[in-house]
């Protein structure tokens, strides 16, 4: 049965020359029956073939099938061709149309509907009925157009409404999706960014001790023999990072979170700083202002650009470079500042965040800082140098 109606809806044409056809045999019994003239009898034929068109073809081309249902009511008028079975027609075409037809279609079909009673009562009176009756049997026979126009315009409506919901539930799909692929940017960045924060600043600082325990192995086995445990420690706390970012990513392994550091702060700058005095940099540190609770993001953003800026004063400073880092606590702000007296970098690595894979770590302080809120200023010192001064806005931790 299913696959009968299938085949049904996929062939409304089929179905419709069917009721078509099907008219037409009424209509034949009814013109053979009939007692009206030998003229009449020839006129109604074309009229009942063209109103059986008209059902067959109604969805298929809905306005042009108005137009002949219209054109086989005047010839009807005109040749005396009375009401008949075929008349069924003009109340499907009216309901076609006010459903499926062109705007135009529609109004044109509730307008002949309600107008086709009236003149068939004209046209053939019935001489039994006084007037009063003859308006009462007019206005009955208009019901029905009435109502088949009004339930193909409530159709139409439906359609239009359901149409409206699934286009914006696709829209809103297609949003979401969009905003899917926006967070899964942004979590991408936000891991490049903790991926080269720690291992850009942790190997550059192993690098350096084992350049510097490789020059002094023979000389100085105990100065090698403290490079190599500097440079232990050091991967030891860069495995420990990655070990706290991964950590993040594989939400819902638990009983593993006790292997994975805090998040950095600005209460490990000290650390660090000692980290990159015993790389070989000697570092100015000072804390200006009363320390006091940041929100998480501001924190981590701080460590993270003190981190890079030391990190790109080693890789680009030059030998015998100095840095000097400011952290300055203000009412509704938190002043960072770090600059040096070397070499400072390339112009390319700070003006469009580097060339061939290089200046990423310019890139990511100035993500950081925008999603703070914040300011970065980036560029060479007048006197030679490079300097870094962030400004990251405070707001009450809650």
């Amino acid at each position: 049965m299913q696959r009968l109606y299938d085949f049904l809806r996929r062939h409304p044409t089929a179905v419709d020359t069917f009721w078509g056809v099907l008219l037409l045999g009424f209509s034949g019994l009814w013109i053979v029956t009939d007692t009206m003239g030998h003229a009449e009898q020839l006129t109604a034929v074309p009229v009942a073939l063209a109103l059986g068109t008209v059902i067959a073809l109604r969805r298929r081309v809905p306005e042009r099938m108005l137009l002949l249902a219209i054109a086989a009511g005047v010839v009807q008028l005109i040749a005396d061709v009375e009401v008949n079975p075929a008349d069924f027609a003009m109340l499907v075409i009216v309901y076609t149309n006010a459903a499926n037809g062109a705007r135009w279609a529609s109004w044109l079909g509730l307008v002949g509907g309600l107008a086709a009673p009236a003149l068939a009562n004209a046209r053939w009176p019935d001489d039994y009925m006084t007037g009063w009756q003859s308006v009462v049997a007019t206005v009955f026979m208009t019901v029905p157009f009435a109502l088949a126009w009004v339930l193909g315009d409530s159709l139409r409506t439906r359609r239009a409404y359901y149409a409206q919901l699934e286009e914006r539930a696709a829209r809103l799909e297609k949003e979401r999706e969009a905003q899917a692929k926006m967070a899964v940017a942004a979590e991408r960045a936000r891991i490049a960014r903790e991926l080269h924060d720690v291992v850009a600043h942790n190997v550059s600082v192993m690098v350096v001790q084992a350049d510097g325990a490789a020059y002094v192995l023979d000389a100085a086995p105990d100065q090698a023999k403290r490079a190599l445990e500097a440079i232990s420690g050091t991967g030891r706390q860069a495995l420990a990072e990655m070990r706290r970012l991964l950590g993040v990513l594989r939400t819902g392994e638990s009983g593993e979170d006790s292997d994975y550091v805090p998040q950095p702060d600005v209460g490990q700058l000290d650390e660090l700083v000692e980290q990159v005095r015993g790389a070989g940099l000697p570092v100015d540190f000072a804390v200006q202002g009363t320390p006091r609770p940041l929100p998480s993001g501001v924190e981590l953003t701080a460590y993270r650009i003190v981190q890079e800026a030391l990190t790109n004063t080693r890789k680009h400073g030059g030998p015998d470079v100095g840095a000097r880092v400011r952290l300055t606590y203000g009412d509704g702000e938190l002043d960072l500042l770090v600059e040096d007296d070397g070499r400072g970098a390339r112009q390319e690595l700070y003006e469009e965040g580097g060339a061939d894979g290089l200046g990423h770590g310019l890139i990511g302080m100035r993500e950081r800082v925008g999603m703070v809120g914040g300011r970065l200023d980036a560029g060479p010192r007048p006197g030679g140098g490079f300097r870094v001064s962030a400004v990251l806005p405070l707001k009450p931790v809650g």
